[in-house]
């Protein structure tokens, strides 16, 4: 059978503010890339989310980002290498910690927004990602583009790595995410969104926006929690998924 990994961000509530359905995303995917307070989420929504994840099986990543809450972590930041490999390292042992007051163990990393996006192809603020996860855990894998160069970067540092897609964004024809700024870079019909990620799955490729074919290998696909039909997108995929013999399960699964 073939398998794929669904995941999402998740934990990015603060305070009175909600962002997302934690609970009902959690029955749905097979990882949760969890916040780590520097671009959303607090201590007590941060460990209920970890808690909830591990009562439900799902494998937790560190959702590690730029320190931007203003900006939900999505405005690029230029920060010395030195800064950014602290900042990841303190962003993976606060989730640790967390985890380990829970019985369950981090997997994996996932960097956030403009963090994600800039170290796709910044290889000076790709090695200082890498360097943090290296100082705390080597054995954690990098979850990142497909296609990226920060994939074959982090492969040569000695890191595992998992290539992701995303299901609710649009692609430039060099298989880059269309800027959200730019119209249509958001979409938001499950049924379409499900259709383009089992041509995914079954052949690796998907629709630019230009109308052109892309080539992704992927091993795991993100459905944003903060998006208002989040529930709805994934509910669909595995719905999609089950029908046509597609399993999802997670990359760390044995």
């Amino acid at each position: 059978m073939t398998t794929i990994d669904l995941n999402s961000d998740l934990g990015e509530s603060y305070g009175a503010w909600s962002m997302g359905d934690d609970t009902a995303m959690l029955a749905l995917v097979s990882s949760a890339n969890v916040a780590c307070g520097f671009h959303a989420g607090d201590p007590l929504g941060i460990l209920k989310t970890v808690r909830a994840a591990a009562e439900t099986g799902v494998m937790i990543g560190a959702h590690v980002s730029y320190p931007d809450r203003v900006g939900f972590g999505r405005r690029d930041m230029d920060v010395a290498s030195h800064e950014l490999t602290a900042d990841v390292i303190y962003q993976i042992g606060a989730l640790k910690g967390l985890a380990a007051a829970v019985g369950v163990t981090v997997g994996y990393v996932k960097p956030h927004g403009a963090l994600y996006n800039r170290i796709a192809r910044d290889p000076k603020q790709g090695q200082a990602v890498i360097d943090g996860i290296k100082s705390v855990d080597p054995s954690l894998m990098l979850m990142g583009l497909a296609n990226a160069p920060i994939l074959k970067l982090a492969r040569d540092c000695g890191l595992k790595v998992v290539a992701e897609a995303f299901a609710d964004r649009a692609y430039t024809p060099d298989g880059d995410l269309v800027s959200r700024r730019e119209p249509g870079a958001v979409l938001h019909d499950p049924q379409l969104i499900a259709r383009r990620m089992l041509q995914l799955a079954h052949e690796g490729t998907l629709e630019a926006i230009d109308g052109s074919t892309i080539k992704l290998d992927a091993q795991s696909i993100c459905v944003h929690g903060d998006s208002p039909s989040a529930v709805s997108i994934a509910m669909e995929i595995r719905r999609v998924f089950e029908v046509n013999g597609i399993a999802v399960r997670s990359f760390l699964s044995a």
